[in-house]
């Protein structure tokens, strides 16, 4: 099968949400992901990604702030190597919008 680009988005994220999981049998990267804050107020946001293989979890950011109607690239140029079944969520203060992009399929 061939490589696949993809967009994960969740809309309005309060508390912790998966945005994507990698699926079965795949490898995925996630190529940039990019937070927003839809409120009038700062938000403090964290981006964690859980590797199912080794049911660990890890932050690739914690807390971080997002100004008023501003917005977070927490991925940008850098790429994160989803083994099958890793999940990737965002937690936020307030209302905070989540895009993603990812290449799935990749060891195909």
């Amino acid at each position: 099968m061939a490589n696949e680009f993809k967009n994960a988005q969740n809309v309005g994220v309060t508390s912790v949400e998966t945005v994507y999981t990698a699926p079965a049998g795949k490898t995925s990267i996630l190529l940039e992901l990019d937070l927003a804050n839809t409120t009038s107020n700062v938000v403090e946001a964290s981006v964690q990604i859980f590797d199912t293989s080794a049911t660990t979890s890890a932050y690739i950011v914690k807390n971080a702030p997002v100004p008023a109607g501003g917005s977070l690239m927490v991925i940008a140029g850098q790429k994160i190597v989803l083994e099958a079944t890793d999940i990737v969520k965002v937690t936020s203060t307030g209302a905070t919008d989540v895009v993603a992009a990812i290449l799935e399929d990749v060891n195909s």
